[in-house]
């Protein structure tokens, strides 16, 4: 049974960081590309930020630079570090895990196991 648990969100406020952190049970991260996304309230789920299973990293336009996306093959947990984030980041953070090859990693259908999401808030 596959289980991706997300933590590490929270209130933070504008300007500040925080780690998300998402273990895997159930699958090897290192066989699967894993994709960040966020949800806010009353919006469709959206795009953050991917790394492959080879390892290259795709950040989405709206966050790039100052979030980035890494994995531990050793812990099976992907990482989303966010720096300088601002209230148009709060959402509900969410990853997901798919083993499809030639995909586009910014659809949310081509993901095969999602987590439960962490709440992250910015206030301003």
């Amino acid at each position: 049974q596959v289980q991706l648990v997300e933590s590490g969100g929270g209130l933070v406020q504008a300007g500040g960081s925080l780690r998300l952190s998402c273990v895997a049970s159930g699958l090897r991260i290192h066989s699967y590309s894993m994709g960040w996304f966020r949800q806010a309230p009353g919006k469709e789920r959206e795009y953050v930020a991917s790394i492959t299973w080879t390892g290259t990293t795709y950040p989405a336009e709206s966050v790039k630079g100052r979030f980035a996306v890494s994995r531990d093959n050793d812990k099976n947990t992907v990482y989303l570090q966010m720096d300088r984030l601002n209230p148009d980041d709060t959402a509900v953070y969410y990853c997901g895990a798919t083993d499809l090859r030639g995909i586009s990693l910014g659809s949310v259908s081509n993901y095969q196991y999602w987590g439960q999401g962490t709440q992250v808030t910015v206030s301003s």
